[in-house]
């Protein structure tokens, strides 16, 4: 927001420079991105006034002229101007002034002869002086100017523009009020308000429409007065002309000046309606769906249903707090207004602006927060302005409000000590007192605590935070000395980042590839995924993007996407893993976060080769998954057992479990599920990181290996097809007891020489005593009790060859 400093010190005027002015309101958290002069530097430029103009006698477009800038003898000066004339008063660069132009060095004004006439400077145009042209000619100056007066002083061209850069939670700074409410409260000087006639007629005669607000949450607060018999024939001031310029505003007629002159005053948005133009009553309601309105800007919208709108009896006047239609536009021919000033809920104006590509001076107010006690002051001003200049006659005002609906400011309870506790110092409770009362807010000042309620105008203000937040930047950031802070460190390290970079590592020397993704799904992909063993989903209220809608209760939900993404682009052998979130649950209260790792893997177990290849199987990514576990783990405490998810292939799928505690899943993508996805044979896994961390941490013993030699014995069994290799091992090892270190299963044959429905394994059992060398009877003992707990608990049958 840009505001002329000459503006701010008409309001509140502090011994400081501008440049201190600046610093000042930066460190108050209203941060200056730009100061600069209205008009670029420049020199020898005076007041001066025409005394004759006289044809050129070779040059049908030059005059010359005498001009009289103060001094014994006039100037003569050879102009072009087309409005050069008698009597007018003129900026006058003399002989050896500097001009402003793109050089960095100017341009030099110096005795020259046009067409052989002496020319001894140069009448100017307001473009030779850094000022905005509005006419075709020279800058005409009003008839009392004093004539010899340096024109950067007479038109205030060194008056400074301070460029704001307003956060969003300050409202209320939308304004030269509400930017010198702080200057005073940060220099401690009262603030001059203009003031303002009250110039209401005691009859309205029915000028002033009746008006009727349904929407009174959207329009908890609206005021409406007429004012005719306007003089269109008075131009706007030139003083507010200068102020709305140097504020970045362009001038358009009076009347639109007064409600923008006012809105960068006081910070509170006015429209003028041509009040010759209303049709019935004023109705402020939602509008209707596909209502349309053309708006100042010759925009047509048509509207959905949820903004809230201006209407008369014959349809909508204008887009409440954004902008006004068309139809009721004031022209320069317009006489009579109806003037508006309201207060308009911020969630009613909120992001309908952007939906129809539009960013006003109002929608940007009322979207942060318009002080809901500012209406009727504004529409004095604006009143004020209009009937002093012109001699307008002000009606009544209609004023409809529901105090219900009004923001309410509940009080804040600050406890004296928690300043000190946030800010590091010790501040007088009376000064904080006096901060938060000069800032607006009613202070009740208690033994232990300070009572606040914000004003008005302070949308921003709502927990203890925010008063110790202005009382530290008022009080000053600079008087708050820079204290070490003291820290107790703890020397605990948090291994977790180093022990899943292992775990990456260990993926990435098998050939797979870290993906980092969105925590967000397709809805129609977790469709596909839906398993009751996973959870619920939960839905994002506000989601990025159709695609993304809901949050991943798998990292399947990111990695089969990618895996989509490179197949389709020619990568026929994809290997990826990610690590991450995976969320469960409806609602942000049952919401279940899990950090896991997941990997997917399609195609060859081998890049292209020269040899032979093949196609991934289950045991190569159960060979994947045990590269993340420590590798000197005893493989007794890894279980694992036939999985029941639906996106998994009954067959091909196993759930992994670690000392009883489960882990994960892994197995091949159930072919449906596949084909929907037009994937190929996919192979897939997830795990939890939190017992694949704690196994991790373990620390693990160091044994002296035997001395003493071991003993191999194999056996050959005839089993149900349907008992599991896992259960099968699992009694081998509790029969044996510890003289059995080591087992493994060499041979599985199911053939014409092996019962329907039976299969036949062969175990390698490998035995060892720490203490003695075993005999030949002892081992057969350990194997018989073997082959008699199998026996019995499985009912195989030992193969004699």
């Amino acid at each position: 927001m840009k505001i002329s400093e000459q503006w701010l010190r008409q309001w509140v005027n502090p011994d400081n420079t501008s440049e201190q002015l600046a610093e000042q309101l930066t460190m108050a958290g209203l941060e200056i991105d730009d100061r600069y002069a209205v008009a670029r530097a420049f020199t020898g430029v005076v007041v001066g006034e025409v005394m004759s103009v006289e044809q050129h006698p070779d040059a049908d477009k030059l005059r010359v002229t005498q001009v009289n800038i103060g001094d014994a003898e006039p100037l003569q000066i050879v102009c072009g101007a087309p409005n050069v004339t008698v009597g007018m008063k003129v900026p006058v660069a003399t002989v050896g002034a500097v001009l402003p132009s793109d050089d960095k060095q100017g341009f030099k004004i110096k005795k020259s002869k046009l067409r052989g006439v002496a020319s001894n400077g140069m009448l100017c145009g307001a473009s030779e002086i850094d000022l905005v042209d509005s006419i075709d000619g020279l800058l005409e100056l009003p008839e009392d100017a004093p004539i010899g007066t340096d024109i950067r002083s007479y038109l205030g061209l060194d008056n400074q523009i301070l460029d704001i850069s307003i956060t969003p939670n300050r409202g209320d700074c939308f304004s030269v009020r509400g930017i010198a409410r702080e200057i005073s409260v940060l220099n401690d000087l009262p603030m001059q308000m203009p003031e303002i006639a009250d110039n209401v007629v005691d009859t309205d005669s029915g000028k002033t429409p009746a008006v009727t607000v349904t929407a009174v949450e959207a329009c908890p607060r609206y005021l409406l007065q007429s004012i005719s018999h306007i003089d269109r024939s008075i131009d706007t001031p030139k003083w507010m002309q200068d102020a709305l310029v140097q504020s970045g505003l362009r001038s358009h007629n009076f009347l639109v000046d007064v409600t923008n002159y006012v809105l960068m005053e006081l910070g509170q948005p006015l429209h003028a309606f041509d009040a010759d133009t209303i049709v019935g009553d004023i109705v402020v309601r939602l509008a209707q769906p596909k209502e349309s309105l053309t708006l100042l800007n010759e925009q047509t919208i048509t509207l959905t249903g949820d903004e809230l709108v201006i209407a008369d009896d014959k349809g909508i006047l204008a887009l409440a707090g954004i902008m006004g239609g068309q139809r009721s536009s004031v022209t320069d021919s317009t006489s009579n207004i109806v003037l508006e000033s309201a207060f308009f809920n911020p969630l009613a104006i909120a992001a309908r602006a952007r939906r129809f590509g539009l960013h006003t001076d109002a929608s940007q107010r009322f979207e942060r927060g318009v002080d809901f006690e500012l209406p009727a002051l504004a529409l004095a001003r604006a009143r004020d302005l209009i009937t002093g200049v012109t001699a307008g006659q002000a009606g009544l005002i209609v004023n409809v409000e529901n105090q219900e609906q009004l923001p309410a400011r509940a009080p804040i309870t600050l406890p004296i000590t928690k300043v000190r506790d946030v800010i590091g110092i010790d501040i007088e409770p009376t000064v904080m007192v006096r901060i938060l009362t000069q800032l607006g807010f009613a202070v009740e000042q208690q033994a232990d605590a300070l009572i606040c309620t914000p004003p008005s105008y302070r949308f921003d203000m709502s927990i203890r935070e925010d008063l110790i937040e202005e009382i530290a930047r008022i009080y000053g950031y600079d008087n708050i000395p820079s204290v070490l802070p003291h820290l107790q460190v703890s020397m605990d390290y948090d291994d977790t980042a180093d022990l899943t970079h292992e775990m990456k590592l260990a993926l990435v020397d098998n050939g797979y590839m870290e993906a980092i993704s969105f925590s967000f799904s397709d809805a129609k992909l977790e469709a596909l995924l839906d398993d009751k063993a996973l959870g619920e989903v939960l839905a994002l209220a506000n989601p990025i993007s159709s695609d993304l809608a809901v949050m991943r209760r798998t990292l399947l939900s990111s990695l089969l996407p990618c895996v989509q993404y490179n197949l389709n682009r020619q990568q026929p052998r994809v290997r990826f893993f990610e690590t991450g979130l995976s969320f469960v649950g409806q609602s942000i209260s049952e919401l279940v976060q899990t950090p896991s790792i997941a990997l997917v893997a399609v195609g060859d177990i081998w890049d292209e080769q020269a040899y032979q290849n093949r196609a991934l199987d289950f045991y190569d990514l159960k060979h994947d998954i045990e590269q993340l576990l420590p590798a000197q783990i005893d493989n007794t405490r890894i279980r694992y057992e036939r999985s029941a998810l639906s996106f998994l292939h009954p067959g091909q799928s196993a759930k992994l479990y670690i000392d009883d505690v489960y882990v994960g899943w892994l197995g091949q993508l159930h072919p449906n599920t596949a084909k929907q996805l037009d994937l190929p044979a996919t192979w897939v896994a997830q795990l939890s990181l939190a017992p694949l961390l704690t196994l991790t941490r373990e620390q693990h013993t160091i044994s002296t290996p035997s001395k003493f030699p071991q003993v191999r014995r194999d056996i050959a069994i005839l089993v149900d097809s349907e008992i599991s290799l896992q259960t099968l091992e699992s009694t081998i090892r509790t029969a044996a007891g510890s003289m059995l270190t080591d087992l493994w299963l060499f041979d599985v044959y199911q053939g014409d020489k092996v019962p329907a429905g039976q299969r036949s394994l062969a175990f390698a059992l490998i035995w060892q005593d720490r203490l003695q060398t075993l005999s030949d009877e002892a081992v057969k003992t350990a194997t018989d009790k073997v082959v008699q707990a199998l026996a019995e608990q499985h009912a195989v049958q030992l193969r004699d060859s």
